[in-house]
């Protein structure tokens, strides 16, 4: 079965890097409601300028900053894999992603 999906992996092998980002910010809008709400918890009853720069450092520097430094690791990683295995890994954890959000009722 791998060796039959070896020519289309080999295709997507060079695109890890933009398949990483692609996966992570994945990961970040589906599990971002979820990450805002804690931080809402965390900062009620604060002032509105502290939770205003709560959220913004959260959002453009938080996100942005683990976007930045995750996707070299998830990139380093996916390398490690054959590549019909990449090709399954791939297409199964951006199936896993879709139905895990439209069950959250994201999509």
């Amino acid at each position: 079965m791998l060796d039959v999906l070896a020519p289309v992996g080999k295709h997507i092998v060079p695109y890890t890097p933009e398949i990483s980002v692609a996966f992570i910010a994945c990961l970040l809008v589906v599990l971002g409601n979820d990450i805002n709400r804690v931080l809402r918890k965390i900062m009620n009853g604060q002032h509105f300028v502290v939770r205003t720069v709560a959220f913004i450092l959260l959002n453009a520097f938080g996100y942005g900053l683990f976007m930045i430094k995750a996707t070299p690791y998830l990139s380093n990683w996916l390398r490690t894999f054959e590549p019909g295995l990449l090709l399954i890994v791939v297409l199964s954890s951006f199936t896993i992603i879709g139905m895990w959000a439209q069950k959250h009722r994201h999509v």
